[in-house]
């Protein structure tokens, strides 16, 4: 939830100006253990540019690199100090938390933000813009805008000298990774309220920085908020990439020509794309294919009983022909010595104890039918089917 709030506190400061850079460190401490993966009793992270740039957690006990040109540029010397730094931070946040542990019951989070902004010129110099430095418990905040009583107010010069040289190594390996692979740019058509219209949209996906330029254009032209232009501004991907939407509603109707342009000349980002004029499914459309979707469904059950009923009926039919053709055929069966019966009558197969067959119609033929593989000698009676 904290990060959320950083997150939300930085886009709203930074959104002042499309060259603003920011270098903040975050400390985050529990009252109690939280047992959840991913979290821990203190947690301090760094953030460049709402990058993260180094981390540390009271599980590690160690200060690490985010960035690879964080690890390269840095001697093992500055992560040594920085973990030793973070160690007595940890103490420190600890020892304020536990002051309010036996008035208070639950988990309780103590926080600290704190850090400094400074505006780009054309020229690429850096000018201190202005510093952060709040502090909050269980989300609400207690100071904000003065030195928090956690710790010293932060040096806001030595901020700067490390804003500076972090983003000369970071801008270079961001030019690098743009020119390999640019941002994805994707135009496409959905649906809106009024059945008449669509609301066109342009994404792009996977660039950073975030200081970028996207246009949608009509026949040249580009839109403006004059012309319903809407934008979700910057948001962050799971992969510290961002990305970006742009949208406005147009008539279906419409017949010009739409393309979407994502640029920013000093990571030589230039990427367009047109829109393929592939129109989204109404209401209307897709209601008419439902409906004829069961229509048919309809027509091939009559069909099919309409079949059934015509085949029970030639059967039906059929059998009764042929038992008036046959009179002579008696519709009650009846055994004679010169007739073999209807049905044949089971075959009787003695029991494996001896015990008659109990379905032999008549007990005088038992002895006739007693079973061939039974041995006839005055040893214990054997059968072969056991």
């Amino acid at each position: 939830m904290f990060f959320i709030m950083i997150h939300y506190v930085l886009v709203a400061i930074n959104t002042a100006s499309s060259e603003i850079h920011s270098l903040m460190h975050t400390c985050t401490v529990f009252s109690k253990p939280v047992n959840l993966t991913g979290i821990h009793e203190f947690t301090a992270i760094g953030l460049l540019d709402d990058r993260m740039i180094y981390y540390y957690d009271s599980t590690i006990q160690k200060k690490i690199p985010k960035q690879k040109w964080m690890k390269e540029i840095l001697e093992q010397e500055y992560w040594d100090k920085g973990t030793e730094f973070e160690k007595g931070e940890e103490k420190r946040f600890e020892t304020l938390i536990s002051q309010r542990r036996s008035s208070l019951k639950g988990i309780h989070v103590l926080q600290w933000l704190y850090g400094c902004f400074a505006e780009e010129d054309k020229n690429g110099t850096l000018q201190f813009k202005r510093s952060l430095d709040m502090f909050n418990f269980d989300g609400n905040v207690i100071q904000a805008g003065t030195p928090s009583p956690v710790t010293v107010p932060y040096n806001m010069k030595e901020c700067m000298d490390m804003m500076k040289t972090f983003l000369v190594y970071s801008t270079s390996e961001l030019i690098n990774a743009s020119i390999t692979k640019p941002p994805d740019v994707f135009m496409f058509a959905t649906r809106a309220k009024e059945k008449t219209n669509i609301v066109l949209t342009c994404l792009a996906t996977g660039f950073y920085p975030k200081n970028i330029t996207m246009e949608i254009k009509r026949n040249g032209r580009v839109l403006t908020a004059d012309d319903g232009l809407l934008s979700t501004g910057v948001r962050p991907n799971d992969d510290d990439t961002l990305q970006r939407r742009d949208h406005v509603e147009i008539l279906r109707t419409d017949s010009a020509n739409y393309t979407c342009r994502v640029t920013n000349k000093k990571f030589g980002i230039d990427a367009e794309k047109t829109w393929d004029r592939h129109l989204p499914l109404n209401d209307d459309a897709g209601g008419a294919i439902a409906v004829g979707v069961v229509v048919v469904g309809v027509v091939l059950l009559v069909l099919v009983f309409v079949l059934v009923v015509i085949v029970f009926k030639r059967n039906l039919c059929f059998s009764v022909g042929t038992s008036q053709e046959n009179p002579s055929v008696s519709s009650t069966p009846t055994i004679s010595s010169e007739n073999s019966p209807l049905i044949k009558l089971p075959r009787a197969v003695s029991s494996p104890r001896g015990i008659p067959n109990q379905r032999t119609p008549n007990p005088s033929l038992r002895r006739s039918m007693s079973d061939p593989t039974k041995k006839t000698n005055n040893k214990k009676t054997f059968y072969s089917s056991i």
